[in-house]
């Protein structure tokens, strides 16, 4: 594959599975109805060992400008591919939320809480603090990364394996950060299907609430910068 597409296919990948254990727990009627959080931050853990055991030999599987970004910044990855690779991000997240919605299209129609619908597409704060959301969007995207490029590093890299970590990594802060958010952690795993959430035709879904939707961008991207700050300094 080309890097570009496999950026494509594997955040795809990333968002169908990660976006369909949220839909599988939180939509009506379904097998997995309330099932919790920890089958969602399992399932989004699971989705990232996909999508980057997909791409890893072909794109370095980055799957999240936010990690794209660090590594530009750390001098692993050329400047030049950033935007391409940050494009199929996000329209491979686009089209993995599309999936979602076609496998759980019926389940969408007997759900009658529009905020649930959004949820299963994008994230939302527990309490609307937009300082608070951005720290904590920060901290668990700094964790991210961080622990991104020291699994990166050659004298230290586990070959094919490298999904293993990242996907244990993301449980991780799944389990222990994401309550404050939902820890989106990637810009393109909350625009895009944020995106496709405005775009379909979705039964009282309400608003996408674009008045948040900065902060599952900018957080990332500040955490990830920190990282790479970091670690260069570190290292």
């Amino acid at each position: 594959m080309s890097p570009y597409f496999a950026e494509f296919i594997s955040t795809a990948l990333l968002v169908l599975l990660g976006d369909g254990v949220v839909a599988n727990c939180v939509l009506n009627k379904n097998k997995g109805f309330n099932a919790g959080w920890i089958v969602i931050t399992f399932g989004w853990a699971m989705a990232v060992f996909v999508g980057v055991f997909v791409a890893a030999s072909s794109s370095g599987a980055h799957l999240n400008p936010a990690v794209t970004l660090a590594l530009a910044l750390s001098g692993k990855f050329s400047w030049c591919g950033v935007p391409f690779y940050i494009l199929a991000q996000i329209a491979g997240a686009m089209a993995g939320a599309f999936l979602v919605w076609v496998a759980y299209r019926k389940h969408f129609a007997f759900t009658d809480d529009a905020a649930t619908k959004l949820g299963v597409f994008c994230t939302a704060p527990a309490i609307r603090s937009y300082i608070d959301n951005l720290l904590t969007e920060i901290v668990g995207t700094f964790v991210l990364v961080f622990g991104v490029l020291f699994i990166a590093a050659p004298e230290v890299g586990l070959g094919a394996l490298d999904a293993l970590p990242v996907a244990l990594l993301v449980l991780a802060i799944g389990l222990s950060l994401g309550g404050p958010t939902g820890y989106a952690i990637n810009p393109a795993r909350d625009l895009g299907p944020r995106i496709m959430h405005a775009l379909l035709p979705i039964p009282g879904k309400g608003g996408s609430d674009w008045n948040y939707s900065w902060i599952p961008v900018l957080g990332p991207c500040l955490g990830a910068a920190l990282a790479a700050l970091i670690y260069s300094l570190v290292i």
